[in-house]
Protein backbone atom coordinates (compact mmCIF):
# COMPACT_ATOMS: atom_id res chain seq x y z
CA UNK A 1 0.00 0.00 0.00
CA UNK A 2 1.31 3.25 -0.98
CA UNK A 3 2.20 5.74 1.80
CA UNK A 4 0.19 8.97 1.99
CA UNK A 5 2.67 11.85 1.68
CA UNK A 6 2.94 14.28 4.80
CA UNK A 7 4.39 17.90 4.49
CA UNK A 8 5.62 19.89 7.55
CA UNK A 9 8.23 23.21 7.48
CA UNK A 10 9.77 24.87 9.72
CA UNK A 11 10.84 28.26 9.65
CA UNK A 12 14.80 28.96 9.46
CA UNK A 13 15.30 30.58 12.30
CA UNK A 14 19.35 29.31 12.68
CA UNK A 15 20.16 26.36 15.63
CA UNK A 16 17.47 24.50 17.01
CA UNK A 17 16.06 25.33 20.85
CA UNK A 18 14.84 21.76 22.89
CA UNK A 19 11.38 23.30 22.50
CA UNK A 20 11.97 22.73 18.71
CA UNK A 21 13.00 18.80 19.94
CA UNK A 22 10.26 18.10 22.25
CA UNK A 23 7.38 20.02 20.04
CA UNK A 24 8.63 18.79 16.69
CA UNK A 25 11.64 16.97 16.08
CA UNK A 26 11.46 14.18 17.82
CA UNK A 27 7.67 13.53 16.26
CA UNK A 28 9.13 14.22 12.73
CA UNK A 29 11.08 10.83 13.42
CA UNK A 30 8.38 9.06 14.25
CA UNK A 31 6.42 9.75 11.44
CA UNK A 32 9.04 9.12 9.02
CA UNK A 33 8.41 5.34 9.10
CA UNK A 34 4.85 5.66 8.54
CA UNK A 35 4.40 8.00 5.83
CA UNK A 36 6.12 9.57 2.65
CA UNK A 37 7.42 12.61 4.75
CA UNK A 38 8.55 15.47 2.92
CA UNK A 39 10.36 18.11 5.52
CA UNK A 40 11.59 21.73 4.49
CA UNK A 41 13.24 24.19 5.47
CA UNK A 42 10.90 27.73 5.20
CA UNK A 43 13.73 30.08 3.82
CA UNK A 44 10.57 32.05 1.59
CA UNK A 45 8.56 32.22 4.92
CA UNK A 46 11.64 33.49 7.23
CA UNK A 47 11.59 36.54 4.55
CA UNK A 48 7.89 37.48 6.05
CA UNK A 49 9.11 39.30 8.72
CA UNK A 50 13.26 39.66 8.40
CA UNK A 51 13.61 40.76 4.89
CA UNK A 52 15.80 43.04 5.67
CA UNK A 53 17.69 40.46 7.80
CA UNK A 54 19.56 38.15 5.87
CA UNK A 55 22.79 38.19 6.22
CA UNK A 56 22.85 34.66 8.47
CA UNK A 57 20.04 33.34 6.58
CA UNK A 58 22.31 30.78 4.87
CA UNK A 59 24.05 29.71 7.67
CA UNK A 60 20.69 29.40 9.70
CA UNK A 61 19.14 27.11 7.43
CA UNK A 62 22.02 25.41 7.13
CA UNK A 63 21.47 24.92 11.26
CA UNK A 64 18.32 24.07 10.74
CA UNK A 65 18.93 21.34 8.68
CA UNK A 66 22.18 19.80 10.52
CA UNK A 67 19.71 19.68 13.86
CA UNK A 68 17.56 17.60 11.98
CA UNK A 69 19.60 15.02 11.15
CA UNK A 70 21.32 14.78 14.13
CA UNK A 71 18.49 14.62 15.88
CA UNK A 72 17.46 12.01 13.79
CA UNK A 73 15.81 12.63 10.47
CA UNK A 74 16.86 10.13 7.66
CA UNK A 75 17.29 11.34 4.43
CA UNK A 76 16.53 7.54 3.36
CA UNK A 77 12.76 7.86 4.82
CA UNK A 78 12.49 11.57 4.42
CA UNK A 79 12.83 14.17 1.46
CA UNK A 80 14.65 17.23 3.09
CA UNK A 81 14.77 20.29 1.15
CA UNK A 82 14.83 23.66 1.12
CA UNK A 83 11.66 25.70 0.11
CA UNK A 84 13.23 28.32 -1.90
CA UNK A 85 14.40 25.18 -4.29
CA UNK A 86 11.49 24.07 -5.26
CA UNK A 87 10.35 26.60 -7.60
CA UNK A 88 6.86 25.14 -8.20
CA UNK A 89 6.25 26.14 -4.61
CA UNK A 90 6.06 29.78 -6.14
CA UNK A 91 4.05 29.21 -8.83
CA UNK A 92 1.20 27.17 -7.58
CA UNK A 93 1.15 30.25 -5.07
CA UNK A 94 0.36 32.39 -7.74
CA UNK A 95 -2.33 29.95 -9.37
CA UNK A 96 -4.53 29.79 -5.86
CA UNK A 97 -3.78 33.41 -4.69
CA UNK A 98 -5.90 34.21 -8.21
CA UNK A 99 -8.57 31.84 -6.57
CA UNK A 100 -8.52 33.13 -2.98
CA UNK A 101 -10.91 35.59 -1.12
CA UNK A 102 -9.36 38.00 0.42
CA UNK A 103 -11.35 38.07 3.53
CA UNK A 104 -10.30 33.97 3.86
CA UNK A 105 -6.53 35.34 4.10
CA UNK A 106 -7.51 38.48 6.39
CA UNK A 107 -9.05 36.57 9.17
CA UNK A 108 -6.71 33.71 8.48
CA UNK A 109 -4.85 33.17 12.46
CA UNK A 110 -1.71 32.04 10.47
CA UNK A 111 -1.45 35.72 9.28
CA UNK A 112 -2.37 37.03 12.73
CA UNK A 113 0.22 35.11 14.64
CA UNK A 114 3.06 36.48 11.94
CA UNK A 115 1.89 40.40 12.08
CA UNK A 116 2.54 39.32 16.55
CA UNK A 117 6.18 38.40 15.58
CA UNK A 118 6.55 41.52 13.80
CA UNK A 119 5.44 43.76 15.93
CA UNK A 120 7.39 41.70 19.05
CA UNK A 121 10.13 42.37 17.23
CA UNK A 122 9.69 46.01 16.48
CA UNK A 123 8.06 46.64 19.88
CA UNK A 124 11.24 49.10 20.89
CA UNK A 125 11.15 51.30 17.66
CA UNK A 126 7.25 51.67 17.04
CA UNK A 127 7.52 54.87 15.61
CA UNK A 128 9.41 53.24 12.41
CA UNK A 129 6.88 50.20 12.70
CA UNK A 130 7.05 48.48 9.02
CA UNK A 131 3.55 48.10 7.06
CA UNK A 132 2.61 44.61 6.83
CA UNK A 133 3.99 43.53 3.19
CA UNK A 134 2.39 41.99 0.52
CA UNK A 135 4.58 38.83 1.15
CA UNK A 136 3.08 38.48 4.63
CA UNK A 137 -0.35 38.94 3.68
CA UNK A 138 -0.39 36.26 1.15
CA UNK A 139 1.54 34.36 3.72
CA UNK A 140 -1.69 32.09 4.62
CA UNK A 141 -1.55 31.33 0.52
CA UNK A 142 2.10 30.29 0.46
CA UNK A 143 1.88 28.12 3.46
CA UNK A 144 -1.16 25.87 1.80
CA UNK A 145 1.13 25.80 -1.39
CA UNK A 146 3.60 24.31 0.25
CA UNK A 147 1.11 21.54 1.59
CA UNK A 148 -0.50 20.92 -1.65
CA UNK A 149 2.26 21.34 -4.13
CA UNK A 150 2.98 17.77 -2.60
CA UNK A 151 -0.59 17.00 -2.59
CA UNK A 152 -0.05 15.95 1.32
CA UNK A 153 -3.09 14.42 2.29
CA UNK A 154 -1.58 14.35 6.46
CA UNK A 155 0.20 17.29 8.26
CA UNK A 156 0.96 17.24 11.84
CA UNK A 157 -0.51 20.09 13.62
CA UNK A 158 -1.08 20.59 17.77
CA UNK A 159 -4.52 21.18 18.38
CA UNK A 160 -4.33 24.92 18.51
CA UNK A 161 -2.87 25.07 15.15
CA UNK A 162 -5.80 23.28 13.69
CA UNK A 163 -7.26 26.39 12.13
CA UNK A 164 -3.73 27.35 10.36
CA UNK A 165 -4.57 24.58 8.41
CA UNK A 166 -8.29 25.17 7.54
CA UNK A 167 -7.43 27.68 5.06
CA UNK A 168 -5.35 25.27 3.09
CA UNK A 169 -8.55 22.97 3.13
CA UNK A 170 -11.06 25.68 1.74
CA UNK A 171 -8.37 26.76 -0.90
CA UNK A 172 -7.67 23.02 -1.90
CA UNK A 173 -11.91 22.55 -2.17
CA UNK A 174 -12.62 25.67 -3.96
CA UNK A 175 -9.82 25.36 -6.50
CA UNK A 176 -10.89 21.74 -7.15
CA UNK A 177 -14.77 23.15 -7.06
CA UNK A 178 -13.65 25.97 -9.72
CA UNK A 179 -12.14 24.09 -11.93
CA UNK A 180 -14.29 20.35 -11.89
CA UNK A 181 -11.82 18.23 -10.94
CA UNK A 182 -10.32 16.06 -7.51
CA UNK A 183 -6.73 17.04 -7.97
CA UNK A 184 -6.14 18.27 -4.84
CA UNK A 185 -6.52 16.39 -1.53
CA UNK A 186 -7.91 18.31 0.83
CA UNK A 187 -5.14 17.51 3.80
CA UNK A 188 -6.17 15.70 7.47
CA UNK A 189 -4.61 17.21 10.65
CA UNK A 190 -2.29 14.05 12.40
CA UNK A 191 -2.66 15.50 15.99
CA UNK A 192 0.01 15.57 17.90
CA UNK A 193 0.30 16.68 21.98
CA UNK A 194 2.90 19.28 21.59
CA UNK A 195 4.33 19.27 24.81
CA UNK A 196 4.96 23.15 25.89
CA UNK A 197 8.96 23.33 26.94
CA UNK A 198 9.45 27.35 28.55
CA UNK A 199 12.43 28.89 28.39
CA UNK A 200 14.44 29.56 31.66
CA UNK A 201 13.16 32.76 32.75
CA UNK A 202 9.10 30.38 32.55
CA UNK A 203 8.30 32.77 29.11
CA UNK A 204 8.02 30.83 26.00
CA UNK A 205 11.21 29.68 24.54
CA UNK A 206 12.68 31.65 21.70
CA UNK A 207 16.18 32.48 20.09
CA UNK A 208 14.78 36.19 20.44
CA UNK A 209 14.47 36.03 23.99
CA UNK A 210 17.45 34.83 24.69
CA UNK A 211 16.21 32.28 27.49
CA UNK A 212 16.18 29.51 25.50
CA UNK A 213 18.88 26.21 25.79
CA UNK A 214 20.23 25.08 21.63
CA UNK A 215 20.34 21.62 20.95
CA UNK A 216 23.46 22.09 20.02
CA UNK A 217 24.96 24.20 23.31
CA UNK A 218 28.11 22.38 24.70
CA UNK A 219 27.83 20.82 28.37
CA UNK A 220 28.82 23.93 30.16
CA UNK A 221 26.60 26.57 28.28
CA UNK A 222 23.46 24.13 28.98
CA UNK A 223 24.40 23.56 32.87
CA UNK A 224 24.97 27.72 32.97
CA UNK A 225 21.53 27.76 31.66
CA UNK A 226 20.23 25.43 33.52
CA UNK A 227 20.98 26.93 36.73
CA UNK A 228 18.96 30.23 36.03
CA UNK A 229 15.36 28.50 35.64
CA UNK A 230 12.76 29.35 37.60
CA UNK A 231 11.92 27.11 40.61
CA UNK A 232 9.47 27.78 43.42
CA UNK A 233 9.42 31.25 44.30
CA UNK A 234 7.63 30.51 47.60
CA UNK A 235 10.59 28.70 48.69
CA UNK A 236 12.94 30.77 51.02
CA UNK A 237 15.37 27.92 52.45
CA UNK A 238 17.41 24.54 51.03
CA UNK A 239 15.00 22.99 53.75
CA UNK A 240 11.66 24.09 53.65
CA UNK A 241 9.09 21.72 51.74
CA UNK A 242 9.10 22.88 48.37
CA UNK A 243 6.14 22.43 45.37
CA UNK A 244 7.09 20.81 42.43
CA UNK A 245 3.68 21.75 40.89
CA UNK A 246 4.84 25.09 41.34
CA UNK A 247 8.56 24.75 40.19
CA UNK A 248 7.71 27.24 36.93
CA UNK A 249 10.83 25.67 34.67
CA UNK A 250 12.66 22.73 36.22
CA UNK A 251 10.53 20.30 37.23
CA UNK A 252 8.83 20.61 34.10
CA UNK A 253 12.29 20.17 32.49
CA UNK A 254 12.59 16.79 34.94
CA UNK A 255 9.53 15.55 33.28
CA UNK A 256 10.58 15.97 30.02
CA UNK A 257 13.96 14.61 30.21
CA UNK A 258 13.87 12.48 33.09
CA UNK A 259 13.32 8.47 33.80
CA UNK A 260 9.88 8.40 35.40
CA UNK A 261 11.79 6.98 38.79
CA UNK A 262 14.35 9.90 38.94
CA UNK A 263 11.15 12.26 38.37
CA UNK A 264 9.29 10.30 41.57
CA UNK A 265 12.38 10.77 43.68
CA UNK A 266 13.13 14.67 42.82
CA UNK A 267 8.99 14.96 43.66
CA UNK A 268 9.48 12.95 46.64
CA UNK A 269 13.01 14.54 48.34
CA UNK A 270 11.62 18.34 46.97
CA UNK A 271 8.11 18.23 49.03
CA UNK A 272 9.80 16.79 52.60
CA UNK A 273 12.72 19.69 51.85
CA UNK A 274 15.41 17.02 51.36
CA UNK A 275 17.07 18.70 48.22
CA UNK A 276 17.90 22.52 47.36
CA UNK A 277 16.63 23.77 44.10
CA UNK A 278 20.58 24.45 43.62
CA UNK A 279 21.55 20.70 43.23
CA UNK A 280 18.55 20.09 42.12
CA UNK A 281 19.25 21.87 38.75
CA UNK A 282 22.88 20.89 39.16
CA UNK A 283 21.44 17.34 38.69
CA UNK A 284 18.91 18.53 35.84
CA UNK A 285 22.04 19.75 33.68
CA UNK A 286 23.52 16.51 33.72
CA UNK A 287 20.49 14.67 32.36
CA UNK A 288 20.07 16.77 29.49
CA UNK A 289 23.99 17.09 29.10
CA UNK A 290 23.56 13.10 29.29
CA UNK A 291 20.30 12.68 26.97
CA UNK A 292 21.71 14.71 23.85
CA UNK A 293 25.31 14.11 23.90
CA UNK A 294 24.92 11.67 21.35
CA UNK A 295 23.02 14.20 19.38
CA UNK A 296 25.44 16.82 19.77
CA UNK A 297 28.42 14.07 18.56
CA UNK A 298 26.80 13.41 15.60
CA UNK A 299 26.75 17.28 14.82
CA UNK A 300 29.98 17.96 15.54
CA UNK A 301 30.54 14.71 12.76
CA UNK A 302 28.51 16.76 10.12
CA UNK A 303 29.60 19.63 10.30
CA UNK A 304 33.13 18.10 9.74
CA UNK A 305 32.03 16.92 6.02
CA UNK A 306 29.50 19.58 5.35
CA UNK A 307 30.00 18.86 1.40
CA UNK A 308 27.88 15.27 2.62
CA UNK A 309 25.15 17.37 3.89
CA UNK A 310 24.53 20.06 1.32
CA UNK A 311 24.56 16.62 -0.75
CA UNK A 312 21.33 15.85 1.36
CA UNK A 313 20.18 18.71 0.67
CA UNK A 314 20.68 18.85 -2.51
CA UNK A 315 19.18 15.59 -3.04
CA UNK A 316 16.20 16.45 -1.22
CA UNK A 317 15.60 19.54 -3.45
CA UNK A 318 15.81 17.50 -6.37
CA UNK A 319 13.18 14.79 -5.07
CA UNK A 320 10.64 17.64 -3.60
CA UNK A 321 10.95 19.41 -7.45
CA UNK A 322 10.16 16.31 -8.59
CA UNK A 323 7.06 15.49 -6.71
CA UNK A 324 6.28 18.99 -7.14
CA UNK A 325 6.42 19.01 -11.27
CA UNK A 326 4.07 16.27 -11.16
CA UNK A 327 1.32 18.08 -9.28
CA UNK A 328 2.02 21.32 -11.17
CA UNK A 329 1.13 19.28 -14.67
CA UNK A 330 -1.95 18.43 -13.02
CA UNK A 331 -2.79 22.24 -11.84
CA UNK A 332 -1.81 23.44 -15.44
CA UNK A 333 -3.86 20.92 -17.69
CA UNK A 334 -7.01 21.98 -15.15
CA UNK A 335 -6.49 25.53 -15.25
CA UNK A 336 -5.79 25.65 -18.74
CA UNK A 337 -2.76 27.59 -18.62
Amino acid sequence: MEKINLVSGMRSTGKLHLGHYMGVITNWVKLQDEYNCFYFVADWHALTTKFDKTETLRQDKLDVVLDWLACGLNPDKSTIYFQSKVLQIAELHILLSMVTPNNWVERDPTLKDMVKILKSKNEDNSENMPQMSYGLLGYPVLMSADIMVMNGGIVPVGVDQLAHLEITRDIARRFNNIYKTELFNEPKPKLTEIPLLLGVDGQKMGKSFHNDIKISDDEAATSKKIMQCITDRSRARKDDPGHPDKCEVAFKYYQAFADSETVNQVENECKAGKRGCADCKRQLGCIINNKFAPIREKRQELQKDIDKVYDIINDGNKKAALEAEKTMKLVRDAVNI
